[in-house]
């Protein structure tokens, strides 16, 4: 973790050690110390003899750790963990830009894709002549998202690409995906598009994969306005058959992201361990997050249930449970999985969850925190 403090024209450099603290402080003159007692502390002794004390919250220093780690893990060998580890730092404006132009011509299409979504939601106008480019790329996936970031950055764009992709692609995940994008970017003139591309026949798409669509569609109306798509988004929260769990899921997480306060009881019900037809793990623990999006956050005790378990994403999204909800001892429970559990993929996510719990304690998106007493 680094600090800085300008004192007489210097600038003094706080290291996250307490030799790297007294060392750096003692060379550049500020008069600082380190006092043993409680959090780290240093003592800056002021020009008119005052002094200023600084403590480093244990809090800022777990964040340090995870923002390294998932650093490091940005060249990591898999696309996947790529892809995730760029999601994870999103809130971390000051790293996450250097990585988002690195990625934006990473050579897998999924990592290119996340690199612009992510671009455009953390504002990265900088990166607008690079994603530009990427509106001639290879992959239905990564133009689409170009689109979205260069929307997001206030430019003019030609829907007429989307509509394209939305009406005539044979991959249902891309029309999914420019339904998607239609809500986020706020087109209200897209509602007529997407209220008709729910009428086009998908002669290869499977059952599931049109369900899917169906609901990225009500998603993106519901956005634009149109509130009545909310009935599609909450029949989807009871699946007929157990291939619709993917559909089941994905309602509760839209649920979750647009806050529908009136859905919370049917939530609580699919997160019954004891109901007559227990829903599975990514349904339950998707349903803690969702809550935690909506202010409920004392969702944990379903992430405990699963935090051994034997699959990786399992694992992992109980890390991102632990970075939503509210218990302290969460961060103890995220530092042991970032630091041992042999899936990357778990650490990268509970890295990431260390980021997102620390974002909103702190209050801010850099990896340092001081607190000023005099």
């Amino acid at each position: 973790m680094m600090m800085s403090k300008r004192t007489n024209g210097k600038t003094c450099l706080l290291l996250g050690s307490s030799l790297g603290i007294a060392f750096w402080a003692v060379a550049c003159g500020c008069g600082a110390e380190i006092r043993p007692d409680g959090p780290k502390r240093v003592v800056f002794n002021e020009p008119d003899g005052s002094q200023r004390v600084v403590e480093v919250s244990p809090a800022a220093e777990l964040r340090a750790a995870a923002i390294d780690q998932l650093m490091r893990l940005t060249a990591d060998p898999s696309p996947e963990i790529r892809a995730n580890t760029i999601e994870a730092l999103s809130s971390v404006t000051s790293q996450v830009e250097p990585v988002v132009a690195l990625a934006l011509s990473d050579p897998n299409a999924g990592v290119r894709t996340v690199a612009a979504m992510v671009a455009g939601r953390s504002q990265l106008s900088s990166l607008a002549p690079t994603i530009r480019g990427l509106l001639d790329d290879d992959s239905a996936f990564v133009r689409s998202a170009a689109l979205f970031a260069l929307g997001s950055f206030g430019e003019s764009i030609d829907l007429s690409e989307l509509s394209v992709l939305l009406f005539d692609d044979p991959n249902p995940r891309i029309r999914s995906q420019a339904a998607f994008i239609l809500g986020e970017l706020g087109e209200a003139s897209a509602i007529p598009m997407l209220q008709q591309s729910m009428t086009q026949p998908m002669e290869r798409a499977s059952p599931i994969e049109k369900k899917i669509f169906r609901l990225q569609v009500a998603e993106a109306l519901f956005k634009l306005g149109h509130d009545e798509s909310i009935d599609s988004i909450r029949a989807a929260l009871y699946p007929s058959r157990p291939d619709e769990l993917e559909a089941t899921a994905l309602a509760v997480q839209i649920i979750g992201q647009i806050r529908d306060e009136p859905s919370i009881d049917q939530l609580i019900y699919l997160s019954d361990p004891n109901a007559d037809i227990p829903m599975p793990a990514e349904v339950r623990l998707g349903v803690a997050s969702a809550l935690a999006e909506m202010g409920h956050r004392e969702g944990a005790f379903v992430a405990d249930e699963y935090m051994d378990n034997q699959i990786d994403t399992i694992r992992a999204q109980s890390a991102a449970v632990y970075g939503k909800t509210r218990s302290r001892e969460n961060l103890g429970k995220l530092e042991q999985m970032m630091l041992n559990d042999p899936s990357p993929l778990t650490r990268v996510a509970a890295a990431g969850a260390i980021v997102d719990y620390t974002h909103r304690e702190l209050g801010q998106s850099s990896a340092g925190h001081t607190k000023t007493t005099r």
